[in-house]
Formats: structure tokens, sequence, C-alpha cells
């Protein structure tokens, strides 16, 4: 078999990439971006389906041989709602939004393996080029399930991959279970007696009630999980009252999130919540709400397919450049949704280690160029590799 050349590609992965950056779109609006994926891939002579999950793409391409590999890869498209502070030729020209989380070079390693295998289709079975809108945040991998990704197409198994700063650029990660946690949002609102701040013995102070329930929530983590286990409760908005300095409120508001790395530890997070916040209102005489708003499950790798990254990442760039099972994350990514209806796994590419590029979401982010053309390649050989397992 022919080797990919990405490198070849190297200069028009930058461009896309560049374009990208320049023109940053958010969570559905994505539609310049769609239709410039969109083109490319009509170019290379792919069937390309738009508007699945309201601006997600899907190509297909079958390869050469006969196989019956039907085998799904992902690469996001939104923007993050950032200002972005770099002054670089590329710097958005969208005040408050920005690539700060490399999803422009995501979509333009995509692009590339669907070059190299458009042009060399030297693979059997069928790729299913899956360009995603709203991972920010707004769930479009399952608004795209809610579409019918997978009943329209036959995909069997999904693949995702995430630049990583702080993984040194040439390396990969590959976890055989979890990669990154859950996330979900939770609302309190305890309420009480407000009324004049020099005569707190006739009133109930739903501040200094804020304060207990912060530090009851903070036990949850250190007296009910596991120590091998991993959680975090952050309480991140603390709001009680407004104007005047001597008024103490009627009413306290505590909002945050809580992750965990497996689905039996988010469930008795939450379950301690309810408990301490209602209990420890009620024992300062107070009434207290907690609405918890859903986020990303677990993004959780099949151990088997994520065996076969593992295989390829060390034949593109050995194995002393691939680090198996390192600590997941506690960032959330909605991949894990594609993760609990087909079986697949998300594998991390090194962006450069921290001296060389900022953490995601930070203001002055940027993709590394030098990477897509090993993603690209990464890409193009798992569609090989998994071909071949016929």
């Amino acid at each position: 078999m022919t080797a990919f050349n990405a490198e070849g590609l190297q200069i028009h992965m930058q461009q896309w990439r560049r374009d990208l950056h320049q023109h940053p779109e958010t969570a559905y609006e994505e539609h310049r971006t769609s239709a410039q994926v969109a083109a490319h891939l009509r170019q290379l002579g792919l069937e390309t389906h738009t508007g699945i999950g309201e601006t997600g793409v899907v190509a297909v391409l079958s390869g050469q041989h006969p196989g019956t590999q039907h085998i799904g890869l992902r690469a996001d498209m939104d923007a993050l709602p950032l200002q972005e502070l770099n002054n670089f030729a590329h710097t958005s020209c969208h005040p408050g939004k920005m690539h700060g989380c490399g999803h422009d070079g995501h979509t333009a390693m995509l692009l590339g393996a669907a070059q190299l295998l458009a042009e060399n289709p030297d693979f059997a079975g069928t790729v299913y080029f899956i360009f995603q809108p709203a991972e920010e945040g707004a769930a479009g991998a399952k608004r795209m399930i809610d579409d019918g990704l997978f009943t329209r197409f036959p995909i069997q198994s999904v693949y995702g991959m995430h630049n990583w700063p702080g993984l040194a650029a040439g390396t990969f990660a590959v976890h055989s279970g979890a990669v990154m946690a859950s996330t979900d949002a939770f609302d309190i609102t305890l309420t009480a007696q407000g009324g004049h701040a020099a005569m707190p013995d006739t009133l109930n102070d739903p501040v200094v009630i804020a304060g207990q329930v912060i530090t009851a929530l903070q036990t949850i983590v250190s007296r009910n999980l596991r120590p091998v286990d991993s959680g975090v409760i952050s309480v991140t908005q603390v709001q009680a009252g407004s104007g005047a300095y001597n008024v103490i409120p009627e009413t306290a508001h505590l909002r945050g999130t809580i992750r965990t790395l497996h689905e039996a530890q988010r469930s008795l997070i939450q379950d301690r919540m309810h408990c301490l916040v209602e209990h420890t209102a009620q024992a300062f005489g107070a009434k207290a709400e907690l609405h918890f708003q859903a986020g990303y499950p677990v993004t959780h790798n099949h151990a088997e397919h994520a065996q076969h990254c593992h295989t390829v990442t060390q034949q593109l760039v050995g194995a002393d450049h691939v680090h198996w099972n390192p600590e997941p994350s506690m960032g959330a990514e909605d991949f894990a949704y594609m993760l609990q209806e087909r079986p697949g796994a998300y594998i991390w590419i090194g962006n450069g280690l921290q001296e060389d590029s900022k953490p995601l979401h930070n203001p002055y982010y940027d993709f590394n160029d030098a990477i897509l053309p090993l993603g690209a390649r990464y890409w193009a050989e798992l569609v090989r590799y998994l071909g071949a397992l016929d």
C-alpha cells in the first residue's frame, strides 16, 4: 500500500485552518464554515450531505477494495464566545468570537484526511466524514444523532480527536476507558428573611446559610466518594443582595458545576447534594430549591477500539511518543453522545508543551499548524487499518 503524503497538503490545510480561525462561528451559526467544508468535499467527488443537526455536514467515501467496515470520523467546527487577544494576520474578525479550542484545526485535519483518502482510496469499507456543529456547550453531537446521523448512515464505529496543549507536538494520548468527565450545572436558591443589617437577631440571613451550604457541598467529594474516584463540585457564582450595604437580602443564589468520570459517581453526587442542601437550609430555618441542568455524559472509550487507535498511533510516531492511559481530563466533550450510540474511541494529539502552546479556551490560544499533516495521516491510516480487519 502507498503511504499517505500529508506533508504535501500542509500548505492547503494551513490556509483552510487560518481562514476558519479568522472567521469563527459559534453554535449552530456555522453557515459559512459548513458551506466551505461541503464545497471542498464535493470538489473531491464525495457524496456530501448538509443540514444535519442544523449546520452539520456528512460526506461518504467508499474504498476501492470490498469490505464491511463502516467507519465514522468526527471533527467539531464551532468557535467559542470569547474575545481573542492575538494580533497575528489570521486573528478573528468577529468580535467576541474565537477559535480558542482548536476546532478550526480539527476541521482542517479531517478535510485533509478526506483529500488523502479520496486521492488514494486504497482501503476497504466505507468512511463517513462527520463535521459537527455546536460542541461548545450546545450538544451538537446529540442534535446530529437526533437528526438521524446513525439511522441515515450505517456507521458501525465512530472516532474523534482533540488537540491537547501540554502534550508535545508529534505525540498522541490514548485512553482505554474514561477520557473526559461528565458535566452538569446546578442552581440553588435559599430563601430566608431579610431586613436591617444592624438587627441580625431579628432576621434569618441567607448569606450565612449560603456559606454553610458551600462548605457542606465540599464534603461530598472528600467524604462520600472513594479516594481513588474523581469528582469536582465547584460553586462558581454567589449572588445575594444589591444596592445598600446595610440590607440583609431575602434570598441567596448559588450556581456551579459538577464533574465526574463515572455515571455512578454522577448520581451519588446529585443525591448527596439534594440531601445536604435541603437539610442544611432546614437546620437554619430557611427554604432551599435545587435544580440540575444535565450536561454532557462521561466520554468513555470502548477498550477494543481504543486499542486500534493505540496501534495506529504507534505505527505513525513510535511507541515512545504515544501515551497509553494517562490521567483523564475533567473537561467535558459531547462526543460522549456518539460513543453511547456506537463503539469507538476519542484520542488526543499533542499541540505543544506549555511553553509552546497556550491552554484551551485561553484568549491567546492558537492551533499548532505543524501538527496538521500528522492529524490527517492518523485519520487516513486509521481508516486503512480498520478496513483491513475484515
